[in-house]
Formats: structure tokens, sequence, C-alpha cells
């Protein structure tokens, strides 16, 4: 039978089940006593075996058949819940986690061994649930690392190696367990093979080997002329080598199922890394064909869309009745009527695409409790808000930066224990990740009760980074000290964390919600605690927008992110340090000349005495933008501009208007 028709629906429910195991065994860590919790945990290890017995996955069966022995052991009482279990049990989700997403890459689990987390969970089983016992008994490599496969392309080289007559062996090398320089060994060993002949792969790959991230064995395949006893007499000969074995491939063993050997050409270049790069295109090849986008939608908004889409067929039909009747009215009707069923087909489309945050922040509990661990700190995750619904798309992207805002909050945020109650706080710091939607948008908070950002500090940082001068930090409010966090590479550790240091990847954070056309806002309080805040569109793929003129070109300003449009005389705009301003509600307004700034020739802007300014906003800064004309208000489909054009300063994408001509949106954060 052929399983892979299966593949997607098992990566699918695996991942599903995996990220119920995570907040189960988060809930046991809490109250270990639970029975339901544990009757959860045992019903998803006894689903994944029988998935992946199914699909022939080996090691995940293995694993969670072992799993089930231990947790069914908990559920009758003959071991209790210890630290050490429910760690292993995490190390256990992590190998599962690991196997599915190497699954969905080129449909294998890959080349871990589970055998050490079998081990440990075996130790348990006979009693010896204690981290030394478990470390102690598994000294020796557990990983073979001798282990080679072929691949096909592998397999065309090796047959027409041998068609021409060369030899081709694997060669598993075994250094001495006391071996202080394994990569340098292994560098003779490839300098004396190459002598004889080529490699053609590596087990691990070439880069592991270099970086010495191998236990004490590693294999290659080799292609020569000579024999093996030559080759054998060399390689035993290099000091702390223990052992050398040799197997000669020959052309029965090579599987030429689906291998041409007519591409494959005499003078090909058996160098690894270039292997390693076929290998690579290959696992891009399979991951793009097995895995796709998918969403999971509620049936009641199937049904919506369902009806919507007849009624659209009845209004077809109904207009091609108008056409020979000719009646103006009837016309009238119907085209009214299709607008309101093209505005609810929106909105339903729209839902479809909607996908609770829930989904990004269920992964996050047992980032804060691993960190919370390694860093010696009880901490509170509080999260609210799961329920709230984004676009798929956005929902892609924002768990990258929630990540590095988290991180940060809980490493140089929140304080250590002795240090909160030394200033009266309880020891068990709190951080609280929050949504929640708020007109067109949705607002992300990330908030904890730590020491807050040392602004003081923040300033002497950027006078020491060369980002401003004295004179410059000295003039800086508060606000203006706290964008000095997102300056790229800036960062207020004192010390490199491999954690993260507070300011540490917040450059990133913000290109990254600003490439979402979000932005990021940040409230801090010394000694209290600060809070993050995203602000983020419901949705990347339809807006409202404002569409402008300048000169004979038209552009799309997003509604979201306008305050209003008024008009100003030429006459009023002032030059402030090179920057022209106007007087604005009694505040001073930045103007920013759009013809100039996107180069747009024709534009009446620098003759006109009376100019239409729209304002926009970015947090709480505000610029107005001088266009020539407006058009109104329409709701456009946003396209992207291809990666030709990707990354094109100041356009965010375009839309294709009704009569066909493309206009281009503005991206309004690169420009205030």
């Amino acid at each position: 039978m052929d399983m892979n028709q299966y593949l997607e629906i098992f990566i699918e429910e695996s991942q599903e089940h995996l990220q119920s195991l995570n907040q189960s065994l988060l809930g046991l860590e809490t109250n270990p006593k639970d029975m339901k919790i544990l009757n959860e945990i045992f019903r998803v290890a006894h689903t994944i075996k029988g998935m992946a017995g199914t699909m022939g996955y080996s090691k995940m069966t293995n694993l969670t058949h072992q799993m089930e022995n231990v947790l069914d052991d908990l559920r009758n009482g003959k071991i209790d819940v210890s630290t050490f279990m429910i760690d292993v049990l995490f190390e256990c989700l992590d190998f599962l986690e690991n196997s599915v997403n190497h699954i969905a890459g080129n449909g294998t689990e890959g080349n871990a061994s589970a055998d050490e987390i079998i081990t440990k969970l075996n130790n348990i089983l006979k009693g010896k649930a204690t981290q030394e016992v478990a470390v102690t008994e598994l000294k020796a490599p557990v990983i073979d690392q001798g282990i080679m496969k072929f691949n096909q392309y592998d397999n065309g080289v090796v047959a027409k190696a041998i068609e021409q007559g060369f030899n081709v062996f694997k060669v598993k090398i075994l250094l001495d367990s006391g071996c202080m320089l394994k990569a340098a060994r292994a560098f003779i060993v490839f300098q004396t093979v190459e002598r004889y002949g080529e490699i053609i792969k590596a087990v691990p790959k070439v880069e592991d080997i270099e970086d010495e991230n191998f236990e004490n064995e590693f294999s290659i395949a080799i292609i020569s002329l000579e024999n093996e006893a030559v080759i054998r007499k060399e390689l035993e000969s290099i000091s702390e080598i223990t052992q050398v074995v040799f197997e000669k491939i020959e052309i029965a063993d090579v599987d030429l199922s689906e291998t041409n050997l007519e591409n494959v050409t005499e003078a090909e270049s058996f160098d690894p890394s270039q292997n390693e790069e076929k290998e690579a295109t290959e696992d891009s090849h399979n991951k793009k064909s097995k895995t796709g986008k998918t969403v999971r939608v509620d049936i009641d908004r199937l049904d919506n869309l369902m009806n919507l889409v007849s009624e659209l067929i009845i209004i077809k039909t109904r207009l091609e009745g108008v056409g020979t009747d000719n009646t103006n009215q009837d016309m009238g009707e119907a085209v009214e009527y299709l607008e309101r069923i093209t505005t609810n087909l929106h909105d339903a489309v729209m839902k479809v695409r909607m996908v609770p945050i829930e989904r990004v922040f269920n992964r996050f509990p047992r980032m804060v409790r691993d960190l919370s661990k390694e860093l010696n700190k009880d901490i509170d995750l509080i999260m609210s808000g799961e329920e709230t619904e984004l676009d798929r798309t956005v929902i892609d992207e924002i768990g990258d930066p929630l990540i590095h805002l988290i991180r940060n909050s809980i490493d140089h945020g929140i304080e250590d224990m002795g240090e909160r109650v030394k200033r009266g706080k309880s020891s068990t710091g709190n951080l609280y990740l929050r949504a929640y939607q708020d007109g067109n948008s949705v607002v992300i908070e990330v908030e904890d009760d730590g020491n807050g950002i040392d602004l003081s500090k923040v300033r002497k940082k950027a006078v020491e980074k060369g980002i401003i001068n004295k004179l410059e930090a000295d003039s800086l409010d508060e606000k203006s000290s706290v964008e000095l966090l997102f300056k790229p590479g800036f960062s207020t550790a004192d010390k490199v964390s491999d954690i993260s240091g507070r300011g540490v990847g917040l450059d990133v954070v913000k290109t990254k919600i600003e490439s979402l056309n979000g932005i990021v806002e940040v409230e801090t309080v010394s000694g209290k605690g600060s809070k993050f805040i995203i602000r983020l569109p419901l949705t990347l793929a339809i807006i409202q927008a404002l569409m402008v003129t300048i000169g004979n070109e038209k552009y799309a300003i997003p509604l979201n992110v306008i305050r209003d449009i008024t008009t100003i005389d030429a006459e009023t705009i002032r030059n402030i340090h090179g920057q022209e301003v106007v007087l604005n509600r009694n505040n001073v307004l930045p103007i920013i000349r759009l013809n100039r700034v996107l180069d747009v020739e024709g534009s009446m802007t620098e003759e006109q005495k009376e100019m239409t300014i729209v304002v926009v906003k970015k947090g709480e800064k505000h610029a107005g933008f001088i266009v020539d004309n407006l058009i109104g208000q329409q709701e456009i489909v946003i396209k992207t501009l291809g990666k030709y054009l990707s990354g094109i300063r100041y356009i965010a994408g375009a839309t294709i208007l009704g009569d066909g001509q493309v206009a281009l949106i503005i991206d309004t954060n690169s420009l205030i």
C-alpha cells in the first residue's frame, strides 16, 4: 500500500497531538496527582504510536511504546511523578517533534537515535529515576553515526563508478575515546584517503566533523582504483584510530530503480560538499511536495461560503435578464444586490483565513518553563485572549518576534528571586501575554513586572557605541531613549548571554512587525516592569485604503493609519533643521512631500498655494503626506511585487484597480 497519500494527514494530526502532549505535560508538572491529565498523556502517546506504526516510522513507535510503559505504571501507582521523569517526558516530546518535522521535510525520521531516551525511561521503570544514574549509564556513545544511506544521486554516482571499474567502499572510522583533537584526526583521514581516490559522502556531514560535532566515530564513502588493503594500511597507521571497518559496495547493492546512469557523467565531481548540496536540494523539493499550508475551517463557515456563492449565481442570472429587458431600475437594484453579496463574501473568506492566536501562544508555556529552570527563576506565565483571531499569513510570521520579547523579559526583565524579595516583591515573577482585537487591528502585549528598562543605561550604551553623542543623549526624552533599543545591534547587556540581552534582537522584532504593516510600542516604569505592545492588521490580503494621485500616478494609503485629512497654506510651512514642518492642532507636524520621496514627475505640489495633507500615524508619531488630489476610499486587494521587486523602499505592495491600472501601496511606517 502506498502510504504517501496519508503523509500530510499524519503530519498535521501528529503536530496537533504533540501540542496537546506539551500542554498536558506542563499540567502534570503542576498537578502530579491529576489522573485526568495522566490519562490524556497516555491517550496521546498511544495514538501517536498507532499512527507512526501504521506509517512505518519505527523510532517513533518504539519510543511511544516505552512511554506507554512508564505512563501505565504511573496510572497504576507503581511509580510516582518526579522532576526527572517530567524532564525525560519532555525529551520524548522534543524527539517526536523533531521526527515529525524531519518527516515533513523529506519523508523520513532522520538519523537521530532515541536509544538514550529509551534507556532513561527504562531506568525510571527499574526505579533508577535519578539524573545521576541515567547519565552515568550513558557515558558510551549511543548514536551510531556510522550508518550511511545512499540517496538517488549517490546511487547514480556509485553505479557509474563501478561500471567504469572503480572500487566503492563504505569505511567506518572509530577514534580512541581519549582523542583530544577529533577534527584534526578526521582531517588527516580525509587527506590520506584523497591520495587514493574521492570521498563522495560523509556521515556526519563534513561541517559537523570539522566542528567536532560527533562522537568517536564517523563514516565515509570512497571511490578508488586502489584495493582495500592499501587504503586500510594507511588509515590504521594514523595515531588514535582504534578501528577501521571496510564494506565494499557491489552493483547488486545499488538501488537503480529510479537512477538514470546517462545523467551521471564521467567527469562528475565527488566532492562531499557538492553531494550535500544535492541532498539539500532534494530535501527542499520533497518538503514542498509533502507539506502545504492548511487551515482547519469550521463547517458553518464553509456552509456560509456555499450559500453566498449560490447567491452569486442567482444574481448572475438576474443580470443576464436585465441585459435583455434594459431597465435601469432593475440594473441598479441588481448591482446593489451584487455589492451586498460580494461584501458578505469578502467577510466570509476573511473568517475562513482567520486562525486563533492560540496556536502561537501554545508554544510559550514550555519555553517559559525551560528558561525559568535554566535561570533558576520562578516565573508565572499568564496568558489571555488566546481565542483572538488573526490572518493565517500573520500568524505564521508573528512567532519569532514574540519569542525574542519573551526571552528578553525572562532573562533581563524579571529579577532573580532574592532581588525581588529585597525590593518587596513576590519571589515569583509574572509574565503577561495578552491578545485582543481593537478595531481593524489585533494588539499583542508582552508585559513583565520586573526591573523595567534603565533609560540612563540605554543612553550611556548608545553614546559608547557611537549611535548618538553625549549632547544628544542628554536631550533625549523617555520615548526617544526607548527607541534606541530598536537600533541594529544595540544591547544594554554587560555580557553576552546565550539566552538574550535586553535589546538584543529588538531591531529584528521591529523589522519583522513593520514588514507585516504593524507597529511596536514600549512602556516602561523603573522598578515596576515593561510592556511591549504590538499592533497588527487583522489581515494582509484585503484592506480599506484611501486612493490619492501624485502627478499622473495613483497610490493607495491604508485607511487604518490615517488620522485625518486637512488642507494647509503653503506659506505656513517652515524648515527646522532640514525638516519641513507645519503647526497642526497646536502641535508641530512633520511634512513629507511624496512626489519627492517617490520621485514622481508632473506633481502640482510645488506650485499649489493650498495643499492637501493626509495625516498618518505610527504609534504616537504623526506626519503629513502632501498629495495632489484625493480619489476616495476603496477596498483593495494587496498583491506582492514579486521577488525581483521585493525590498523597494516606501512601497508595501500593489493593487489592481477596477479599470485594470496598477496602483502602488505606500508603506507609511518606513516614511515616518
